[in-house]
């Protein structure tokens, strides 16, 4: 986990407030081994002892008896009454839930995306982009939108088409 130069998601999560323990921390190995040491342990000497050898029966038993007698034993009420969970209040999620690539405008007023030359379109606030430094979001159905600041410059659609004024996403 690269902390100067975060994934996608590892910046996803940043900007959601949330924090990631990596795999190989010794919090995260060390729960893991646990439970790994009591499955395997455990498991192992029930099967064997119920004589369990074929998949079939083995995943009967691990559904029927196995899994409902550990959290039998393993899962504990909760000490105080409500929900952990915290509602979110950052904005609309889905422009935190998206690719972000930032890139530099060109002489010409466009942006070069993974083979695509998109047109910076002029607006009340600049008569053109070059040189500024933007942020394009690409969301899950490959659509893009380009940002400088918060300020959404244009839509286009997966191909790199402008999309019309009418048909842009609200932005948070």
């Amino acid at each position: 986990m690269d902390k100067e130069h975060p994934t996608q998601f590892g910046r996803a999560m940043n900007q959601l407030g949330i924090e990631m323990i990596p795999a190989y921390s010794p919090e995260a190995r060390g729960r893991s081994e646990r439970m790994f040491g009591t499955h395997q342990d455990r498991l192992t000497k029930e099967l064997a002892l119920y004589e369990i050898t074929e998949m079939a029966a083995a995943n009967r038993y691990l559904e029927e008896v196995y899994l409902p007698a550990f959290n039998e034993e393993f899962a504990h009420p909760p000490l105080e009454e409500g929900s952990a969970f915290v509602p979110w209040i950052g904005g609309n999620p889905d422009e935190i839930l998206c690719e972000q690539h930032n890139r530099q405008v060109g002489r010409d007023n466009c942006v070069s995306f993974e083979g695509k030359k998109l047109q910076i379109p002029a607006d009340k606030h600049r008569c053109h982009y070059i040189k500024a430094n933007v942020r394009f979001h690409r969301y899950p159905d490959d659509t893009l939108a380009v940002f400088h600041g918060p300020r959404r410059l244009a839509d286009y659609d997966k191909n790199g088409k402008p999309v019309r004024e009418g048909k842009i996403k609200a932005s948070a």
